[in-house]
């Protein structure tokens, strides 16, 4: 049986995070290949370091000429993403670091497996599981832990970009711990925020204090009216200064940050990573498909909480099998859902989500930070995957 009251933290990193710059680099790579063909597959992994940055892995379009063409685009492409961010440092400059790419085609046994044909469909990338979760305890249905750590760095963020909080540099941490008292959240414990910043603030050396003082009024500024008190704690630059970050400060890979990416620790995970990877991964279109459907039961209301797993194995088409739980929070039978959501995204199998998700557009990149879920979907279908339009066909099941 679940516990009403307990104490639960999340964590977020800002798109400067050195693991946030490899991730966006990633899925620049992966646009960059479906907004020329939509059937191309990436999967690439990226290395940033003291002015360094590396790509690897396999990649294909429809000839080898294009598929040579498109590597041939990417560098230009990757040093706008690291401009974007905000990366002008010494140690780490969009302009001056050094690029080496190291894509190479796609492996034919995987293709093999993957591709359909006459007789076959499409099968899945990899095997694996992949979990998708939704909760009521904010409006986003994300868990207000991880909702709350991703909203402090994306208004400093967009603050720096404005030049509002100009002595912010990219490179930072958030963490949010609350207290849960039936169920839900009623007070905010420890703020914790560590953040890349210049030199000097207000003409000062900067000091924890006083980056403190910078930032409070915006972070107050996330929660609701009430749950910061004056009992909460506040960790801001808890080790001093904190003017050398991002891949100066410590090196970045893709797939670092899978919890950041998903649920703050508040769902399982199953392992896989989705920066770098095109919708025929499973690792990636199905996490999103588990989302999306979790999503859609509890905005019917259908429950207050809801996990559901996915599996696959590579090559098949088919999922293995598919699991709802509703975490006692349920208003109706959890094997009823098992059997209409799969039937509501034709059965479920890697080409029918993307069809369905709209998932083979260049719509990657602006995942790579602040969280692939609880986002608002866009004008030219990113976050797809967030929509409710199950909601009508659902809220009768009850």
């Amino acid at each position: 049986m679940s516990r009403a009251s307990y104490i639960f933290t999340s964590e977020s990193v800002s798109e400067g995070h050195p693991d946030k710059v490899a991730d966006r680099i990633s899925d620049v790579v992966v646009d960059a290949f479906l907004g020329e063909e939509p059937e191309a597959r990436v999967a690439c992994e990226t290395l940033v370091t003291t002015n360094r940055i590396v790509l690897a892995g396999e990649v294909r379009a429809s000839t080898k000429e294009k598929t040579k063409a498109i590597i041939a685009g990417l560098e230009p492409k990757v040093r706008a993403a690291i401009k974007d961010i905000g990366y002008e440092q010494k140690g780490f400059h969009w302009e001056k670091a050094k690029f080496a790419c190291h894509l190479h085609g796609q492996s034919a046994h995987i293709a093999q497996g993957v591709d359909s044909s006459a007789t076959k469909d499409e099968g899945a990338g990899d095997q694996g599981i992949m979990f998708g979760y939704a909760t009521n305890e904010t409006p986003q249905l994300m868990p207000a832990t991880l909702q709350y750590s991703h909203d402090i760095l994306h208004r400093l963020a967009q603050l720096r970009h404005s030049g509002e909080l100009s002595e912010l540099e990219p490179d930072a941490k958030s963490q949010v711990t609350l207290l849960y008292e039936n169920g839900k959240p009623t007070q905010v414990l420890q703020i914790v925020v560590s953040h890349q910043h210049k030199k000097r603030i207000d003409g000062k050396i900067a000091t924890s204090k006083r980056v403190l003082d910078l930032i409070k009024p915006h972070v107050l500024s996330i929660f609701p009216e009430g749950l910061v008190t004056r009992k909460t704690k506040w960790h801001v630059n808890p080790t001093g200064r904190f003017e050398i970050g991002g891949p100066d400060g410590d090196a970045g890979l893709t797939g670092r940050k899978i919890i950041v990416d998903t649920y703050g620790g508040a769902s399982p995970h199953g392992g896989g990573a989705f920066s770098g990877k095109d919708p025929t991964k499973v690792d990636r279109s199905a996490a999103y498909l588990c989302r999306y459907l979790a999503k859609n039961v509890v905005a019917a209301g259908l429950a207050d909480k809801c996990t559901i797993q996915i599996s696959y194995a590579i090559g098949v088409a088919q999922p293995l099998s598919f699991y709802v739980d509703l975490h006692d929070t349920g208003r109706v039978d959890p094997a009823l859902l098992e059997k209409v959501l799969p039937e509501l995204v034709g059965g479920a199998t890697p080409r029918a989500i993307r069809e369905h998700l709209q998932l083979n557009r260049p719509i990657y990149a602006r995942t790579a930070a602040y969280g692939h879920f609880g986002r608002a979907p866009d004008n030219e279908g990113g976050f797809s995957w967030e929509r409710t339009d199950l909601v009508k066909d659902l809220s009768g099941l009850a």
